[in-house]
């Protein structure tokens, strides 16, 4: 079988060094096209000299004609808005795309420019034919819709923690569609390459701090797709808090039972029934609580569950590496799907321990 040709547009930011490197191992994908604009002519090995590639790349500027004459799939690793200038002469010219960014994600245009209003102004947008085009790329819930697009919206890493834990259970119809909170912690890699003030080590190292505590962008993100499975509008509280970490997220769900009488094994089942044929979501025995570190560095979720009689609280967490599972790794995913092939192919499910 022959190769599939991949372009990576942003390569040097984190998600783009992820995605390079899964696909350096990957048996059917191969890198033919570096794009970037402030990397742009220089040799790979000058910006990343600890990522060989073969050949020693120099990185171009993404121009989509010659991105065309090098490639069948594109990921965009992009600041929000860029992708945008980017995918419609992309899919012109018959390429497939997998975006990292948010610029996808709503199926609405005037949604994304209500949340994204400052990168909005600053790029104005008009394909709101491909927002609705586009398939949200939450390979365990959409893997069919995925295989047959041509222009996938990774989801974000806050998003994909919380509905892996809390879609099972609206779907069912399980809880209160009300009531909603996630409490949310992440690494500093979550904040991207680029330099800033509150990810430097001495600002960031032995402390935890929350962060978007309303209106953070990635609540509307988690219940667009929640209110879809519920068939309901659902408005939720999510929370983030930064940690003295480089890489990790942990989600932790709470919601209300509707029936009291569920137990945990009970709401255990249901994530195992759900996901029964996933390699990359894992649910954890009752009592046994998911680590980042058991996920780090690789494409897998871990969830688990536990119910508070008391209170009839369900509480569902959700471990996951923000930069794999949470970006490249998902994309990775998407390529597969896109390219015919299973979609797990070439992705790492077992972490390297400690």
């Amino acid at each position: 079988m022959a190769l599939e040709r991949v372009a990576v547009i942003g390569a040097s930011g984190y998600g783009g060094l992820q995605t390079l490197r899964l696909l350096q191992q990957h048996p059917q994908f191969k890198v033919t096209f570096l794009g970037g604009e402030r990397s742009s002519g220089k040799r790979w090995s000058e910006l990343n000299p600890f990522l060989p590639l073969p050949g020693d790349p120099v990185v171009q500027s993404p121009d989509p004609e010659t991105i065309a004459a090098q490639a069948d799939l594109v990921v965009l690793s992009l600041p929000n808005g860029l992708a945008a200038q980017l995918v419609p002469p992309l899919l012109a010219r018959g390429l497939k795309v997998v975006d990292l960014s948010a610029d996808y994600r709503y199926r609405s245009l005037a949604q994304w420019q209500e949340v994204y209003a400052a990168e909005a102004r600053q790029l104005p947008r008009s394909d709101g034919d491909l927002c609705a085009e586009a398939v949200y790329g939450l390979v365990e819930w959409h893997a069919e819709q995925i295989a047959g697009a041509r222009l996938v919206a990774a989801p974000g890493c806050f998003p994909t923690a919380s509905l892996l834990a809390l879609l099972p259970f609206l779907r069912q119809g399980l809880i209160d569609p009300t009531g909603i909170i996630i409490d949310a912690k992440t690494g500093t890699s979550g904040g991207g390459r680029a330099a800033k003030e509150h990810l430097l080590l001495a600002e960031a190292a032995e402390a935890v701090s929350p962060y978007g505590v309303v209106g953070h962008r990635h609540t509307s993100e988690i219940e667009q797709l929640a209110s879809q499975v519920a068939g309901s509008a659902i408005t939720l509280q999510f929370t983030p808090h930064l940690m003295p970490m480089v890489r990790g997220l942990l989600a932790t769900v709470y919601c209300r039972l509707r029936d009291p009488g569920l137990t945990a094994a009970d709401c255990n089942t249901v994530l195992r029934s759900l996901y029964r044929q996933s390699e990359t979501v894992a649910v954890l025995p009752v009592g046994t609580y998911p680590s980042t570190k058991w996920v780090r560095q690789t494409n897998r979720a871990l969830l688990s569950v536990q119910v508070d009689n008391r209170s009839g609280q369900l509480i569902v967490m959700s471990a996951i590496d923000n930069l794999i599972k949470g970006q490249a790794g998902q994309g990775v995913q998407c390529l597969n799907l896109l390219a015919g092939l299973e979609a797990n192919t070439g992705l790492p499910l077992l972490p390297f321990y400690p």
